[in-house]
């Protein structure tokens, strides 16, 4: 008997661990679920209602492929060890696999199960699944990762080139197997009532079809204008697939398909939509190579040992302002609004937002990283991370700590109708298109419900740039 163990990977299409255990014919299925282990790492109820019901569509299309799904709780992973090898023991496993996980708690758990289950003679095989190329391959002349992205993105424009990475097949049902189940019968639906959110299940479909549907309007009628549009927060500009690649129910290399889709898999690019979209995943393939390559960035320390010293302010207010959109700036406030709404935060207002944390506001990154996975959908350690530490000056090709948006000069750019800010601050909805990005800056004694600036948005600058200044010099 084969064993495939589902963690955030929930499809039955294009599935390295899955297509290699279902080989076998005699194929069980089984995925933990570990809520002290999520409140630990943070993960948005919002977020595990999405996987959940996933993970219910899942244990259906794998009934359907004759693959019996054993679903286990068992809150913390370092106590999922001898629930497996029982798991192993009782259905003659011989073979457990898995997609490689890269965060460190994840690989320090399956070390642990590893070395269990070999000491059992049961063998654990892991498969690059999350990526384009496996974790490790991508390096520079001197057999080092890259620490630059321009540099990284060269080189995987070289592999595409020569091999854009292929889907598995579609699995074909293995015959009906003799298995008692029952004495692990889990009830999915009482679990996931912990983390109901009922009205973003209309927003974030789980099915198939939608997700398919979602991909190819995106690429057929928004990615020619992907670049135009893209930074464009009132538009439905980009893909927003990373919910769904956040929890495997989409995989990387269908989507790098559908991306060459027109020219049957082989690598050319036809128009700047195009290339920046693609751009785009190779930022997400960056990250996940950055946190398998320099695990430190898992364990909430900067990439850049300098920015240890930074002296972060301990402002509980002004955070509890910016975690609620109350900040007096629009666009910070409309997006932190559309974060606690929605789950999910345009990626133009995340920079904005996260800039605005860390160089006006100068509170500690790490506060904000949490934040976001606290209430984010797509809530991803490597790009969350990456995002965070780029916005903070403290990461890997990180924006210079003297290159601070101006988060009004950004919504006048970006949003210059404020479409945007109208809809998530529906007290500004009245003001004009020339006022609504700093409404009290002509009329200091504007009556309207909204808060005044929490900050000088000219003196906190200096004073970010004098303070990274004082870190960079020690």
């Amino acid at each position: 008997m084969h064993l495939i163990w589902f963690r955030n990977d929930l499809r039955i299409y294009d599935h390295t661990a899955l297509w290699h255990a279902a080989q076998s014919q005699q194929c069980l299925a089984v995925v933990i679920l570990s809520p002290e282990q999520w409140r630990l790492h943070q993960d948005a109820a919002v977020k595990i209602d999405f996987y959940l019901r996933r993970l219910n569509l899942l244990k259906a299309q794998l009934e359907q492929l004759n693959i019996p799904l054993v679903i286990l709780e068992q809150a913390l992973w370092q106590d999922i060890l001898q629930r497996l090898l029982a798991l192993c023991e009782q259905f003659n496993v011989r073979h457990v696999h898995a997609n490689i996980e890269i965060g460190i708690h994840e690989q320090q758990r399956d070390q642990a199960v590893s070395e269990t289950l070999t000491a059992h003679e049961i063998a654990f095989e892991r498969y690059e699944d999350r990526t384009l190329f496996p974790l490790g391959s991508i390096r520079n002349g001197s057999h080092q990762p890259y620490q630059v992205f321009s540099a990284f993105k060269k080189k995987c424009y070289e592999r595409l080139i020569v091999d854009v990475p292929s889907m598995y097949p579609e699995l074909e049902a293995q015959a009906p197997l003799d298995l008692d189940i029952s004495t692990f019968e889990f009830d999915l639906d009482a679990f996931a009532k912990r983390y109901q959110s009922q009205n973003l299940q209309k927003i974030w479909s789980v099915e198939d079809a939608d997700i398919q549907q979602r991909l190819q309007h995106f690429i057929e009628d928004q990615l020619e204008y992907y670049k135009a549009e893209r930074d464009i927060p009132s538009l439905d500009g980009t893909s927003q697939m990373s919910p769904y690649l956040n929890i495997g129910a989409i995989s990387i290399r269908q989507c790098i398909q559908a991306l060459f889709e027109q020219h049957n898999g082989y690598f050319q690019i036809d128009d700047i939509g195009q290339q920046t979209w693609l751009d785009e995943l190779l930022w997400r393939e960056f990250y996940q190579h950055t946190l398998h390559d320099f695990p430190k960035v898992s364990k909430h320390q900067p990439f850049k040992d300098n920015t240890k010293h930074i002296q972060w302010r301990d402002a509980p207010k002004d955070l509890a302002a910016w975690q609620q959109g109350q900040t007096g700036i629009p666009i910070v406030d409309a997006g932190m609004r559309q974060l606690l709404a929605t789950g999910w935060m345009h990626n133009r207002v995340r920079m904005i937002t996260a800039m605005f944390l860390t160089k006006n506001l100068l509170i500690d990154w790490r506060l904000g990283e949490a934040w976001f996975m606290q209430h984010l959908i797509d809530g991803d350690l490597a790009a969350n991370n990456g995002g965070w530490q780029w916005c903070a000056s403290t990461g890997m090709d990180s924006a210079p700590y003297f290159r601070i948006f101006n988060p009004v000069s950004q919504s006048q750019r970006f949003d210059p109708n404020g479409e945007y800010i109208k809809k998530w601050l529906p007290e500004l909805a009245h003001i004009d298109a020339k006022s609504i990005h700093e409404p009290y800056a002509k009329n200091p004694d504007l009556k309207i419900n909204y808060p005044k600036p929490i900050v000088g948005l000219k003196s906190s600058r200096a004073r970010a740039i004098e303070t990274f200044k004082t870190a960079n010099s020690k």
